[in-house]
């Protein structure tokens, strides 16, 4: 046991890797699936027995091919990254687990050993990108993450043959973020001739008032806030939620988003450190008005949506609103809030995605006009909806509420007018979110149901899955020892550190 586990820091990413070819051979709806879930299963156990490690011991260095960084690649684990493989281990766990009765609808049977394999390498590039130590690396696992996601959301032409278009739309926007990523971390090596991160970080304050250096940070900042869907670079997320599969837009709302989220702190806080970040060059005075703009913005362009999943759609792009907020707040308190709440919102949004996905798999389709009544045809699924609704609206005892308790404290430590203007736009968003979600609960209750229609519930496999989330929320929103502990474990470390 002890030899395994001195390689979890590779097995974390090497066994989703190579089980993806071997899922690619496989036929049929259950073997591709039950291997899927399985590995996702071991993944997430082996992020467990990391996050725990790193609290009880501190950072873990693992060196690839026994070569010493900064000459080998390193992967490293310490309380940020370990936090971040938890959650998309754990998120892609709990989707595979709905996903068998969702991806038979919805994926051609002879398709489906090839998407749980494209499945599998996004899953590999989501791991390897936040437990890397290596600059170069990171942009090897973005392309592999964002190339199977491209698939992935063009698996949803089966349904709508508009989710190519969605696909097409993010292969070009991604490359064009890949594009900003890559010549920046090519500007970092030409100037420390050092593609490890920790060994960058160490040559940075000697060059950090060059021009390539400054080049260097607009670049990555640019390109990592373009996969992350920030506002106004967020065009390529609505359709891609919208027509992926629901399984995909369910797995990508919880992970993707977040890992881009983990890059951009990553940067700032362990390359360019908070000092140089917000004080020589200020990223928090482009950051934090988009951040505001943005979750003001989308949450009231989100009440005008007629497909529910694209309504959900422009909610995450508002809560990458509320996690880029805490960023720029440049404080301790200020990123344990932006953590807190990639954590909260990604056990939300995954639920309330499943949940929309089995109204999917009973009705067709997720116009809130096909949804008239369906409070009265699947009453398990909608209440569920609406207990998820009430977690982004920031309602006490959900997640979302200790997401912008912490997000307003971190405000108001501002002490001006600055800080409490933020803390307003915060509570405007979170009515717009209440306008939002009441226009979802006023479709499904408060009008009737087409004539002859039954009640038609989704399998159990599906609902199981999708209120272990949902209560899941409730249980993070009430017993806060996991979410905030590990985030103000990673705050600290961060800034312990910069």
């Amino acid at each position: 046991m002890a030899f395994w586990s001195a390689h979890y820091p590779i097995l974390v990413v090497v066994i989703p890797l190579l089980s993806a070819a071997v899922c690619a051979l496989l036929k049929g709806k259950s073997l591709p699936w039950a291997l899927t879930t399985i590995i996702s299963a071991i993944s997430f156990l082996i992020s467990i027995q990391l996050i725990l490690a790193v609290n009880a011991t501190g950072p873990i260095s693992y060196e690839l091919g026994s070569w010493a960084p900064p000459w080998g690649i390193e992967y490293l684990v310490d309380p940020l990254n370990a936090f971040l493989l938890l959650i998309i281990s754990g998120i892609s766990t709990g989707v595979l687990l709905y996903a068998r009765e969702s991806i038979t609808s919805e994926i051609p049977e002879k398709q489906q050993g090839l998407f749980y394999a494209a499945y599998l390498l996004a899953l590999t590039g989501m791991m390897g990108i936040c437990i890397t130590g290596d600059a170069f690396n990171i942009f090897v696992f973005l392309e592999i993450m964002s190339l199977s996601s491209y698939v992935l959301i063009a698996a949803g032409a089966q349904n709508d043959r508009r989710a190519l278009t969605a696909a097409y739309q993010y292969l070009i926007i991604g490359t064009v973020g890949a594009t900003f990523f890559l010549i920046g971390v090519g500007l970092l090596y030409v100037m420390t001739g050092t593609l490890n991160i920790a060994d960058i970080a160490s040559r940075f304050s000697d060059i950090e008032d060059t021009r390539p250096i400054r080049a260097a940070v607009g670049f990555l900042v640019v390109g990592i806030v373009i996969k992350l869907a920030l506002f106004p670079f967020h065009i390529w997320l609505p359709n891609g939620y919208t027509y992926a599969p629901s399984v995909v837009t369910a797995f990508f709302a919880g992970t993707a988003t977040k890992v881009s989220v983990y890059l951009l702190i990553r940067f700032i806080y362990t390359v360019f450190g908070g000092d140089y970040s917000f004080g020589i060059i200020d990223l928090a005075d482009i950051l934090l008005p988009l951040a505001v703009i943005g979750f003001l913005s989308m949450s009231a362009v989100a009440i005008f949506q007629k497909n529910l999943k694209r309504l959900l759609a422009y909610s995450s792009v508002a809560q990458l609103g509320y996690m880029v907020l805490g960023i720029s707040l440049a404080s301790e308190s200020g990123l344990t809030a932006s953590l807190v709440h990639v954590f909260n919102h990604a056990i939300v949004k995954t639920g309330l995605f499943l949940s929309v996905g089995c109204m999917f798999y009973a009705v067709g389709s997720v116009y809130l006009k096909d949804l008239e009544g369906i409070g009265q045809r699947m009453p398990i699924t909608t209440f569920g909806f609406v207990l998820g609704g009430l977690g982004l609206i920031g309602v006490p005892l959900t997640p979302g509420f200790i997401s912008k308790w912490f997000l307003i404290l971190a405000a108001l430590e501002k002490g001006s007018y600055l800080g409490y203007a933020l803390v307003v736009a915060v509570l405007i968003s979170s009515l717009l979110a209440v306008i939002y979600i009441w226009r979802v609960v006023e479709v499904a209750y408060f009008r009737s149901p087409p004539e002859g229609s039954e009640k038609a519930e989704a399998p159990m496999s599906m609902l199981i899955p999708c209120w272990i989330f949902i209560l899941g929320s409730f249980y993070f929103g009430i017993d806060t020892t996991i979410n905030v502990g590990f985030a103000e474990a990673a705050a600290t470390f961060l800034l312990g550190g910069s």
